[in-house]
Formats: structure tokens, C-alpha cells, sequence
């Protein structure tokens, strides 16, 4: 098996429009990326590995080789999984840094599951063993084709990263097991969590097996023909009600219909199926257009960690979860490789800075799993000696029951260098902004270097400059243009300082370079108001801020007199404005001023002297004047949370009627109740 780049996708040589760089030809130095690679590397895989030793998880593996499995095993069905996201996570992070440490580590974690696999290959601590349910009784809710899928993925990494060794062995003989029960003549059926077909794509990409991708496209062919039982949240939650080909719009469980149609694109890119790959470009589309949330966040609905209907978007009860978000971004960059289209990195970028980088705390030691867009209360500290039985946004948690989101996101961040450039015949295209250093080899055999300084998202600047480039022949460098520049305007100014307007999009500068020229993007970051399509009815009579990829938010935290954000109403026929006094952690500007007022009192509990809580409205809503007037602080939305309990709101009510719907009331279209069951 020859040595792979270090990606976490590969593309079969043609087969896609773009190259993805490695872990090996992009390295992120600093600014926003690099601190959070930083941390995540420094504090949150560790994190992740002790909680997993105190609750018993990685332990399980070892339980299971002693016998003593039926009766200790701890966690639930798919805990296998995340002991695979963080081996995957470690992988990654070699790859990124040479790390004896973690090298050590991953042999450790290896050395305990590799012993408890079958003969066969089958692997899993819930099913199969005395007193347990037998092999893939419960396909619906089992998760073993998923566990499947999370380790193969680890051993691909582990491959890419560092050379086949016992995981990736382990895991291709996993692989083997899955193709000989579930190929044709066998287990006819499909895992209630996708995840599998997307590993086995890349596992074939890896070691050239035609029998792993054969499999992973029986797996998108069979999903959507009822091979499942009916549930109380229907075959759609596992998108097992129509085939991948049929449908129009991602739905049921979010993180399974976008786990599943990566795997779908995967296919495509591999079998030439044009036919696939439009119609996961399709579902896309309308997913994007009618079910997602401001943020990129998808998934509205607690009961079922589900999509909404079409536009059903409420702010306050916005599930959005954060493996979504991770999903979200594989799907978006599956797509921009095999299309080249840069509308996929622009929705990528505004999931990775808003849901993303969201979850996991400064220190990286505790996590949102779910993202709302209105906190109401303001929460409790969670408790560091216990996992949280709830995935509840009141505050981050150290660790949850279900806790599949902080290993996503550490693997994430870890393999995070290789979602920012990628290569083609005519050159190199750089996608999300980063600063870092870039050196690949391009299709002819050049050896092509990049220096990209800028500390994006806090200045628009992007600068890039060639420090190698070997001979006189021309090639062209492509940047993305954010499509939430329109309305304002991106300047580029090439090598010899002549300077033009870059429309959304992408701008290229083909010439024969040398080192030392540089190439300048000025990205317009000032803040604006944002308002949402009139079908939302939740967010009626109110307006949102956005600078660059940025989401910003009110938090009670910056509210005199220990008001409540629901106080707040903004005027918006006054622009936001930036405040450049600095900002925590070294982020600058960290704050946006808007005009508003606050109504209320400080005391968020005070009852209303009132029966019914409505009332008739015969007169306009009171005009204030400029002495009723104050600046409102907005944050980030990806630092709220941060400075202990708070409430917080993405959608501010307006104070001017005749701006919009005269509201400002949320109307609460998703109130179902939390199931015990949480799945991820």
C-alpha cells in the first residue's frame, strides 16, 4: 500500500475537479485557527481521553476480553464510536505535528481494542457476546455499522498520518467483515446511522480495494427502500423513506442525512455517477435555502435532533447540533472538490466560525452539543464530576452521556489544514482564509510555496505572498470571494499594484510568478444588519448582525442593571458600528455597537398583572426619541458562553416600526418535548 497525502479526503486521481492539500503542504502558524488547533492539541484531546477512561468507555474494550462485558460494560450503544473520533482526532494531529506522545497514546488505545475483535472481524462491546443482544439484532438503533465507519475512519488516518500500523489493520479487517455479511447474497439492509459508506469510500481511496467501494454504493443504493422498521419519528429520520437519487431536501436526523449524502458524493466522485452527485447538489440547495439557520447550524428540532419543515427555523429552540455542524462542513467540502464551485466554502466557512468554533469552551475543556440562537435562561454551571445527562446550550459541559460532539469537533480541528486549499492542472485555489504556509507540487512537477498573512476574521486583509515558484511559466492562484461580500465590495491587487473590485465568487491572478510577489484581497468586514425571509415566522420583527463570516449576539453579560436580553429592541436606522478597544484572547474587534433601548426592569422574574398574555393593539407602537436611545455591546456568537451563566439572542427585536414587522415576539413553532432517547 503506497504512502496516501495526508487529507481526510483523496479523490481518486480525475475524478473530482480539485486536489485537496494535505496536513503536509498546509500548515496553519496562527491567528484564529491556529490558536484553537493549538488547544485542541494542548488540552481537549487529552480531555477527551481521560473522560472517556473515567466513564468507563475505553475500558470496555478490555471488559470485553476479560468476559466481563454483559455485566460492566459502560455507556451507551455507540461509545465505541468517540474512542474512535479522539484515535481518529490523535491520527490527525501527528499528522499536522510529529508527536511522540501521541504516538504512544494511539498504540496504547489500540492495543486495548485490537484484542477484543472476533476472528471474523467483527468488533463492537454492545452485541454479540454472551448475554448480550446478538450481531445486528437492532440495525435501527444498534449503531454497529457506525462504530464501523468511525474506526475505519481512524485507521485511514492513522495510515495517512503516520504509515499503516495496528489500528489501520484493525480496522481493514473490520472492512472485510462488513463487505463478506452485508455484500450481495447477504445482510440485504442498512445501518439506522449512516456514517459507513463515507469510510468505506475512503478506505478503497487508501488501499485501491474495489470490493470497499462496491460496498459502500450497495449501502446508498439499498438506503430509502424501507429495509428498516418504522419508528415513532418515521423511515425519514434515518432517511430510509426514498432513495438518495429521489429525494429533494435533506431530512429527518440531521447529522445521519448529511453523513449520508457525503457518503452519497463520495460514490459519485468514484463511479462517475453524475446522476447522484446532482441530485445530493439539489438537496443541498434546498436544504440551504429553506432549513438552515443563520449561523450554518442545521437541525430545529429537539424531539428527534432533526430538520424542520421547510423555513420552521425558531431561534429559541434551535437544536442545531454541533456533529450537524462537522457534518455539514464534510458535505460542503465533498461538494466543492467534485464541483469546484466556491458556494460550498462559503457555507463551510460560516458553519466552521459560528457552529464550530462555537462549542468547545476557551480552555477546550468543556462543549456545547447543541447551538441555540436564544438562550432564555441562564443556566448552571455544569458539574465537573459527572457527564451532563442532557444536551442542554445553558452552559458548555465538560462531558456528556452522548458525547459524540467533543470528539467530532477535536477531530475537526485536528485535521482542519487540510479544508483550506486545494490544486488542479492550472494551479492553486485557496478557499478558507488562515494563517499559514503552503507548499505543494503542482500536476507538471512545479514545486509551488505560499505565505498566507492575515488575521481574518478580525481584519479583512489577506495577504499572499509566493516564496517559491521555479520557472517562467505562468499559473494561476484563485481566492475565494465570500458571498457575504455582495453589497459591498473585495478589492484584489495583484503583483504590480494595480488594483480592482472582486465580485462574490472566486478572482485569479495567472501569471509567472517569482518569489516575493504577493497578491493582496481586501475582504469588507464592516459590520450590517441582516434581516430573514418574511416564511420565517419566528423571527418576525427582527434583525440580526453579521461581519464578514462573523454571527454577533446580544449577552446579558454586557447589559446594565442586570437586564435580560429580551429587553433589548435596536433601531435599525442606525448601522452598526465596531468598537476598537481590543477584545479577550487577543481578537480584535471583539465587539459591535448597535442604537437601541432597553425596556423592563433588572428583575427577569417579575410577574405580569395579567390573566392572558395577550392583549388587543389599537394604537402605533411609542416612537422613542435620541435621549431614549443607547449603544447595545454584540459579541461574537461563537464567544458567548464564555464568562459564566448568561442569556443571550441572536435576533434582536426592532424599536422602529416602520422597519419590519412590528413584533419582536419569537413564535415558539417547535415546543416538543425531549425525549429520554438522544441519539447522535
Amino acid at each position: 500500500m503506497t504512502r496516501s497525502p495526508i487529507v481526510p479526503v483523496a479523490p481518486g486521481r480525475g475524478r473530482s475537479r480539485l486536489r485537496p492539500l494535505g496536513l503536509d503542504e498546509v500548515r496553519i502558524i496562527g491567528g484564529f485557527w491556529g490558536r484553537r488547533q493549538q488547544v485542541n492539541a494542548e488540552a481537549t484531546l487529552h480531555h477527551c481521553r481521560d473522560w472517556m477512561e473515567r466513564v468507563g468507555w475505553t475500558g470496555n474494550f478490555r471488559t470485553a476480553v476479560h468476559g466481563r462485558i454483559d455485566r460492566d460494560r459502560r455507556g451507551r450503544e455507540f461509545a465505541d464510536s468517540d474512542v474512535y473520533k479522539l484515535l481518529e482526532a490523535m491520527a490527525w494531529e501527528t499528522g499536522r505535528r510529529a508527536d511522540p506522545t501521541l504516538d504512544a497514546a494511539i498504540a496504547e488505545l489500540t492495543d486495548a481494542i485490537a484484542p477484543a475483535q472476533e476472528p471474523d472481524g467483527y468488533l463492537n462491546t454492545a452485541y454479540g457476546r454472551p448475554g448480550q443482544p446478538p450481531r445486528y439484532s437492532d440495525l435501527e438503533w444498534g449503531h454497529e455499522l457506525y462504530c464501523y465507519g468511525h474506526l475505519i475512519q481512524a485507521g485511514v488516518a492513522q495510515s495517512r498520518a503516520r504509515g499503516e500500523g495496528e489500528l489501520t489493520k484493525t480496522a481493514r479487517r473490520a472492512a472485510d467483515h462488513v463487505c463478506a455479511t452485508f455484500g450481495t447474497g447477504g445482510i440485504e439492509r442498512v445501518c439506522g446511522h449512516p456514517e459507513i459508506e463515507t469510510a468505506l469510500v475512503e478506505l478503497a481511496r487508501l488501499t485501491g480495494e474495489q470490493r470497499y467501494l462496491d460496498q459502500a454504493a450497495l449501502f446508498v443504493a439499498r438506503r430509502g427502500h424501507g429495509t428498516l422498521a418504522d419508528i415513532e419519528f418515521g423511515r425519514a429520520y434515518y432517511q430510509d423513506d426514498l432513495p438518495v437519487r429521489e429525494a429533494k431536501v435533506l431530512r429527518g436526523h440531521a447529522v445521519r442525512a448529511l453523513y449520508l449524502a457525503a457518503g452519497a458524493v463520495d460514490v459519485a466522485v468514484e463511479t462517475g455517477d453524475e446522476e447522484l452527485l446532482a441530485a445530493v447538489v439539489r438537496q443541498w440547495e434546498t436544504t440551504v435555502a429553506r432549513r438552515t439557520y443563520l449561523t450554518g447550524g442545521m437541525g430545529s428540532h429537539h424531539r428527534d435532533e432533526s430538520f424542520g419543515e421547510d423555513f420552521v427555523l425558531p431561534p429559541d429552540r434551535a437544536y442545531s447540533e454541533t456533529c450537524a455542524g462537522v457534518a455539514s462542513v464534510m458535505l460542503c467540502w465533498r461538494l466543492l472538490l467534485a464541483t469546484g464551485e466556491p458556494r460550498f466554502a462559503d457555507l463551510a466557512e460560516r458553519t466552521l466560525f459560528n457552529v464550530i468554533a462555537a462549542s468547545p469552551s476557551e480552555d477546550g475543556r468543556a462543549f456545547f452539543y447543541t447551538n441555540t440562537l436564544h438562550r432564555r435562561g441562564r443556566g448552571t454551571v455544569s458539574r465537573t464530576d459527572t457527564d451532563s445527562p442532557r444536551a442542554d446550550s445553558g452552559l458548555r459541559a465538560p462531558w456528556f452521556a452522548v458525547s459524540c460532539c467533543p470528539t467530532n469537533v477535536a477531530r475537526t480541528l485536528a485535521q482542519l489544514s487540510g479544508y483550506l486549499a486545494t490544486a488542479d492542472e492550472h494551479g492553486v485555489q485557496l478557499h478558507q482564509y488562515a494563517d499559514a504556509e503552503i507548499a505543494t507540487t503542482l500536476d507538471d512537477g512545479r514545486v509551488i510555496g505560499l505565505r498566507v498573512r492575515t488575521d481574518y476574521p478580525a481584519g479583512g486583509v489577506v495577504t499572499v505572498r509566493v516564496t517559491r515558484s521555479p520557472d517562467h511559466r505562468p499559473w494561476t492562484l484563485s481566492l475565494r470571494v465570500p458571498a457575504w461580500t455582495a453589497g459591498a465590495t473585495a478589492w484584489l491587487t495583484d503583483p504590480d499594484g494595480v488594483r480592482r473590485p472582486a465580485a462574490p465568487g472566486s478572482v485569479e491572478v495567472t501569471r509567472a510568478f517569482r518569489a516575493g510577489d504577493q497578491v493582496r484581497l481586501e475582504l469588507p468586514l464592516a459590520p450590517r444588519w441582516i434581516r430573514a425571509d418574511p416564511r420565517i415566522d419566528a423571527v418576525r420583527g427582527t434583525l440580526a448582525v453579521q461581519r464578514g463570516p462573523l454571527v454577533y449576539c446580544v449577552e446579558s453579560t454586557d447589559l446594565p442593571g442586570g437586564r435580560d436580553v429580551d429587553a433589548v429592541r435596536v433601531d435599525p436606522r442606525s448601522q452598526p458600528r465596531e468598537r476598537l478597544d481590543g477584545g479577550r484572547g487577543g481578537y480584535r474587534p471583539a465587539t459591535v455597537l448597535v442604537a437601541g433601548e432597553l425596556t423592563g426592569t433588572d428583575d427577569r422574574n417579575e410577574q405580569r398583572d395579567a390573566s392572558w398574555p395577550y392583549e388587543p393593539h389599537s394604537h402605533p407602537p411609542r416612537r422613542t426619541t435620541a435621549a431614549d436611545r443607547t449603544e447595545i455591546v454584540l459579541v461574537p456568537y461563537h464567544s458567548w458562553g464564555n464568562r459564566g451563566p448568561s442569556t443571550m439572542r441572536v435576533w434582536l427585536p426592532t424599536a422602529d416600526p416602520d422597519s419590519t414587522t412590528p413584533t419582536g415576539r419569537q413564535s415558539c413553532t417547535n415546543l416538543e418535548e425531549s425525549t429520554d432517547r438522544t441519539a447522535v
